[in-house]
């Protein structure tokens, strides 16, 4: 049989730099792709009339000694996973102006690579301690996450892709990792690494995690270290470690009838009467 034949239909996947990418993590997600495995550029979106130039600023860059000016824009990559399965992805800033516009022109070239699958990630800042794994939470067009479910407020450029999109007939995909908020850093690995491995399950085969797992590590070492060195933080970070523990214990005990939980209930009557750890 071809390898046509048996390659899976390539999905895109799309995130965008600013407001729905705390530290990075979204976007290194396609940058970790873009320099690990086979890609190369395939399409642009120019950036003419889609962004403030005070606020996504063009970049001036010397090389052997000649001056370029680096515009904003959007990059699709190509991305040759092995030999049979292949992804598209999209990289951006995220633009300040015609987002109804922008959003049909990425579908469009979705359409033109035969896409028919776009996956949309963003991270965030939450109350989360950096000491258990960090919430993902995943939404399809056939099934939404609780935070979906519940939240009204503003949305970045990737919910109003994932619902454009669907709208149109795209199969769709949310990410949305959480990251410590008490926590500075331009990076956070670990984000990035819970939804490499999402995107694994997704696509179908184990995304090569690379160095990103060592710079998790380092992450890690280093939110404790600042932890041990203040008692407040301390104290903070453990009381999101018993809320985590509660929610998850929630989450697995919900499936298994009323008297669990009955007890859970009882646990968390008691914790908030003695109010303490």
């Amino acid at each position: 049989m071809s390898e046509e034949a048996t390659a899976p239909e390539p999905l895109m996947i799309a995130a965008f730099e600013g407001w729905n990418d705390a530290n990075q993590a979204a976007t290194n997600v396609v940058r970790h792709l873009v320099s690990h495995y086979d890609s190369h550029e395939v399409r642009h979106i120019r950036c003419d009339g889609y962004y403030d130039y005070q606020v996504a600023r063009p970049m001036l860059c010397n090389v052997t000694g000649r001056r370029r000016l680096l515009w904003p824009q959007t990059t699709f990559y190509e991305i040759r996973l092995d030999a049979t399965h292949t992804v598209f992805a999209q990289i951006a800033p995220e633009p300040n102006y015609r987002w109804r516009d922008y959003c049909h022109e990425s579908m469009r070239i979705a359409e033109e690579l035969d896409v028919r699958h776009i996956v949309t990630l963003g991270s965030m800042f939450a109350d989360c301690p950096h000491t258990r794994p960090l919430p993902l939470d995943i939404s399809s067009d056939k099934c939404q996450c609780e935070m979906d479910r519940e939240y009204s407020g503003p949305v970045g450029i990737p919910t109003v892709l994932d619902c454009m999109a669907c709208d149109e007939g795209f199969a769709t995909t949310s990410m949305w990792a959480s990251i410590p908020q008490y926590l500075g850093g331009d990076e956070c690995a670990q984000a990035t690494i819970e939804m490499l491995q999402a995107l694994s399950r997704i696509i179908g085969i184990e995304l090569d995690c690379g160095d990103l797992l060592e710079r998790a590590d380092a992450w890690r070492r280093k939110a404790t270290a600042l932890m041990q060195c203040n008692d407040e933080l301390t104290a903070y970070v453990q009381r999101l470690e018993h809320d985590y523990d509660m929610s998850d214990k929630a989450r697995k005990i919900a499936h298994l009838g009323a008297p669990a939980a009955e007890q859970l209930v009882r646990e968390a009557e008691e914790f908030l009467r003695h109010g303490e750890l």
